[in-house]
């Protein structure tokens, strides 16, 4: 990474925002270069500044921030998304990774956890917690995904396997060990994959795996 992450934070209470802005001031690689205190103003933002990364708040006046991620996201698809909450409630965290977000972060994390979890958002090395990845494959299951795997896959073999591990939540590094191929393999093949499948994220491709049957047992 040659240029700073810029950062747009979004949050309608000043001391968080002011907390939040310290935290990535002490990391040279990101650039704070706006703040928000509602979704409608992060549309406007986003809108003026091109932010390369979007700090929401869930909870906002006006409009909050699962709207707002929603708009940004179907305007600006590059743009990534991570919610910042006080809650770890699986259901809000869910529902904004559908909305196009791209991680969360709780608000009582220590900072060098946030900084670690936003740069590898940044490098789309973040991987799915578990427990999210077990929510995705119940939520499509009941929709009534899960459809027989195409006889002609776009993937190689090693790719399918990467794509399994992806979607049941491990990291690269993990991928890395259990496949027996180095952590820079790892990256190349899942560029490979998001390009072939033209996916953006982990989530999709979580998704994209139920639907096509690579999960199955």
């Amino acid at each position: 990474m040659t240029q700073p992450v810029r950062i747009l934070i979004v949050d309608d209470h000043h001391h968080a925002r002011e907390g939040i802005r310290a935290i990535l001031q002490a990391e040279p690689l990101f650039e704070v270069v706006g703040e928000g205190c509602s979704g409608i103003e992060a549309l406007v933002l986003t809108e003026q500044l091109m932010p390369d990364l979007i700090l929401m708040d869930i909870n906002m006046k006006e409009m909050d921030g699962l709207e707002a991620t929603k708009e940004i996201k179907a305007r600006y698809p590059y743009v990534k998304i991570v919610i910042i909450t006080v809650s770890d409630d699986i259901t809000h965290l869910f529902e904004a990774l559908k909305k196009g977000a791209q991680g969360y972060l709780l608000k009582n994390l220590n900072p060098g956890a946030w900084r670690e979890y936003l740069l590898a958002i940044a490098l789309d090395e973040a991987p799915l917690s578990r427990e999210l990845a077990q929510r995705i494959l119940q939520e499509f299951a009941l929709a009534g995904a899960g459809r027989q795997q195409a006889e002609e896959s776009p993937l190689t073999a090693r790719e399918q396997e990467i794509l399994r591990c992806v979607a049941q939540g491990a990291a690269n590094r993990d991928i890395a060990g259990m496949l027996m191929i180095s952590e820079h393999t790892v990256k190349n093949h899942l560029k490979n994959i998001l390009q072939k499948l033209h996916l953006d994220n982990r989530v999709q491709l979580a998704k994209y795996a139920f639907e096509q049957g690579y999960l199955r047992d």
